[in-house]
């Protein structure tokens, strides 16, 4: 018997999701038909996409109020052709503010659907839980945090674990990264990632920099190194450089932000994503963010969890240094980083714990995901 799965992802990183689902759900069913919006990776599997994946991909709070005639038409469309032609199952990949309210208006028809990454909805706008509970039959998470979260809301839900956890080894190899990258052997490293977007960096990238020059005037024999995520970030992580009163031992490499935190002995970085990457890594880390005035009051308000590091919030308690508005400064973002090349038992700790960690989101991310949807549908 046929399968026929209805699938919308709005960005990149739920294309590969979606591509790892559908590879996991092909073994099982070789004619299983894939349609809706999909990205390259699910594309080359034989993906039917009736709109261009980055037609959703939009950021912000403005942008998609400019694009939002454009965005209801596009779910209108997958509404009607999905209602008219019912698939087995509808799953949404993350982008929660679009795919949610297509899947409450699918399951309303009697659609079996499933939303694949949870929105942050533990940590802020927790009200939102209502939504999802009539949006959706199954939700599945990739940290086990989150579940415990939807177990509590009693809405129907399966960690299966984190696809990067999957992908990154559970030991990484610091000299072949160093090798890869032209890096001396012997330097002690540490890595600086101010962020991926103009704004981050804008905000702290100065404060990265300097904190940096504190370190060298401590630990004269230091180096730093940087992933410029794209062009235009080198541009601008090179103009920042520029303005120092005096220069850094500090080489920008063209992305590759996992070889450079595996080459590094400490990063300084960014909250984000990147900070479980680093921890999959086993790279000591300190963690940092700087809000708007504006954006941290409201923000202050409305967050629930304890931590915003993503190392932190697995372990349940504070793993790595988290560093937030007027605490990031120079010299106290300095001294965490320093406190790490100072204290080796308290390095090797810590890559324990993360190891502890990495095997336990390392689930076979798409498998489990697979199995949890056929068994949804009676088809496992």
């Amino acid at each position: 018997m046929s399968l026929r799965v209805g699938i919308v992802v709005g960005e990149a990183s739920g294309d590969m999701l979606g591509a790892g689902l559908m590879a996991a759900l092909q073994k099982r069913y070789p004619d299983a038909v894939f349609e809706g919006i999909g990205g390259p990776r699910m594309l080359a599997l034989g993906f039917n996409s009736f709109f261009p994946q980055d037609r959703l991909a939009v950021m912000g709070l403005i942008e998609p109020l400019k694009r939002l005639f454009e965005l209801l038409r596009i779910r209108r469309h997958l509404a009607t052709h999905f209602s008219r032609n019912p698939p087995d199952v509808f799953i949404g990949i993350d982008s929660p503010d679009f795919t949610l309210s297509l899947e409450e208006t699918l399951r309303a028809k009697g659609i079996a659907t499933v939303h694949y990454v949870s929105p942050s909805v533990w940590a802020w706008r927790q009200k939102r839980i209502v939504k999802i509970a009539r949006a959706v039959d199954l939700m599945l998470t990739l940290l086990p945090f989150e579940a415990s979260f939807y177990q509590q809301h009693q809405v129907p839900v399966c960690f299966v674990g984190h696809p990067l956890a999957d992908q990154i080894p559970l030991h990484s190899d610091q000299q072949a990264a160093r090798a890869s990258l032209g890096l001396d052997a012997q330097v002690r490293y540490v890595a600086l990632l101010p962020g991926s977007r103009g704004g981050e960096v804008n905000i702290l990238g100065p404060v990265f920099w300097r904190a940096a020059a504190w370190c060298l005037q401590q630990c004269p024999d230091v180096q730093f190194v940087v992933p410029a995520a794209n062009a235009a970030r080198r541009v601008q992580i090179e103009q920042q450089l520029a303005a120092l009163p005096t220069p850094l031992p500090l080489q920008i490499i063209d992305g590759q932000s996992q070889t450079v935190m595996t080459a590094a002995e400490v990063v300084l970085m960014a909250s984000g994503t990147t900070s479980l990457e680093a921890m999959l890594l086993k790279r000591p880390m300190v963690v940092a963010y700087k809000f708007s005035k504006l954006g941290y009051w409201i923000l202050s308000r409305l967050v629930k969890t304890r931590h915003f590091a993503l190392p932190n919030l697995l372990a349940d308690e504070p793993l790595v240094p988290e560093i937030l508005q007027d605490d990031v400064t120079p010299e106290r973002l300095g001294r965490e980083v320093l406190a790490y090349l100072q204290q080796p038992q308290e390095v090797r700790r810590l890559q324990q714990r993360f190891t502890e960690i990495h095997e336990h989101i390392r689930c076979d991310a798409s498998e489990k995901a697979a199995a949890a949807v056929l068994q949804l549908i009676g088809r496992e």
